[in-house]
């Protein structure tokens, strides 16, 4: 299973491997080399080689292999998709040096090429939102958010973040976030308010993008960086 050891020898050696580097997440920035004789696949499991605990990661997500005259990748029939600079992965395609992949809306992975020179950081690596559901911790530009966000805060940032930039309506947002309540109680004023003050906590770190946004008629959505 290739390793962040494993990357270090060899830019230090000059790099005869291809690698991928993490461009979104709680660990923007990891690397991870690509073999030509193991595939790599990616996913939520434990036992991929680049495991990505989030809900709207599948299992086994997506794979790398080399198919000899270059790096192949495909989605493995995952949920919420794989998209390759952008557009909807379809079926398998070759990768090229600056390839953006990205796991269900969630993460963003370089292709980096052999021999080409790897970029130490990302330009917008730290831009937008990242949100840690093991340790409930949300970053904004890759400053944390502290204090932490209220429970029903968190909940709301959680149900919106989960849907993947889709709509999320307010009988969603009510089960999400006053489950006990079961719907009754929870006037739409209640659910207003509990938006704005999410927006004030995310606009007291970055005040010039609007993350949570209102989609009239329908609920609200978030959207990122």
């Amino acid at each position: 299973m290739p390793t962040e050891t494993n990357i270090q020898d060899v830019t230090s050696k000059g790099r005869e491997n291809a690698m991928l580097v993490l461009q979104r997440g709680a660990e923007a920035g990891r690397r991870w080399p690509l073999s030509r004789t193991h595939p790599l696949v990616i996913g939520r499991s434990e036992e991929c080689d680049i495991s990505l605990p989030d809900r709207q990661v599948s299992r086994t997500h997506a794979r790398i292999t080399w198919m000899g005259d270059g790096y192949q990748l495909e989605d493995l029939g995952s949920k919420n998709g794989t998209h390759l600079n952008g557009q909807d992965l379809t079926k398998p395609m070759p990768l090229h040096d600056g390839d953006e992949i990205q796991i269900a809306l969630r993460f963003k992975l370089a292709f980096v090429d052999a021999g080409a020179t790897a970029p130490l950081t990302f330009e917008n690596e730290n831009l937008g939102m990242r949100l840690d559901p093991e340790t409930r911790q949300i970053w904004i530009n890759g400053a944390l958010i502290d204090p932490p966000l209220s429970l029903h805060q968190y909940r709301l940032l959680e149900a919106l973040w989960g849907a993947g930039g889709g709509v999320v309506t307010r009988e969603q947002i009510v089960d999400a976030v006053w489950p006990e309540a079961s719907g009754e109680g929870v006037s739409e004023q209640a659910i207003d308010a509990l938006v704005r003050r999410l927006r004030e906590r995310i606009a007291e770190i970055d005040d010039s993008f609007r993350y949570v946004v209102t989609v009239r008629g329908h609920g609200f959505r978030l959207e990122n960086r």
